[in-house]
């Protein structure tokens, strides 16, 4: 099966919808999903400090990710809050993995200076989150965008 990453429209929000409501959310990035996610989602593709992403397989939403901005002082620039993602079962392996590499790709576009997510409880999921550079950092795990050191301009 064949599938495109890309923004989510409008359009897309039932249907990331109804995907939540059909699929079990791990903690860790998307857990208790409350209803009117459909009106949020709508909301939040027009925000300048808001992604939202879908995997796409002949117009069939296989996957979604939600991941919101926000400035850190402590971390010294904007920190990219992985909020949501959610594959449909069914679908072949990495989707989830797909969308990870987008949302980076994406915070680092917007000047990100780190990427965080809520700690999974499940051991292949934080493996995942590991594979794509992801550090345990107290109830979170991050990771940087910027070689350590390198001087932020």
């Amino acid at each position: 099966m064949e599938y495109q990453v890309r923004h989510a429209r409008i359009t897309d929000a039932e249907r990331i919808s109804a995907l939540l409501d059909t699929t079990h959310v791990a903690r860790g990035a998307g857990a208790a999903v409350r209803t009117g996610a459909a009106d949020l989602l709508r909301q939040l593709v027009h925000l300048p400090h808001a992604v939202v992403l879908v995997a796409d397989a002949d117009r069939r939403i296989v996957g979604a990710a939600v991941m919101a901005l926000r400035p850190s002082v402590r971390q010294g620039g904007f920190v990219g809050s992985i909020d949501l993602l959610v594959v449909d079962p069914a679908s072949e392996g990495g989707v989830a993995d797909a969308l990870i590499v987008e949302l980076l790709r994406s915070a680092r576009n917007k000047g990100c200076v780190a990427v965080e997510v809520a700690l999974p409880d499940d051991q292949t999921a934080r493996a995942r989150w590991s594979g794509h550079g992801f550090e345990e950092a107290g109830p979170h795990v991050v990771r940087a965008l910027t070689p350590v050191g390198a001087g932020r301009s």
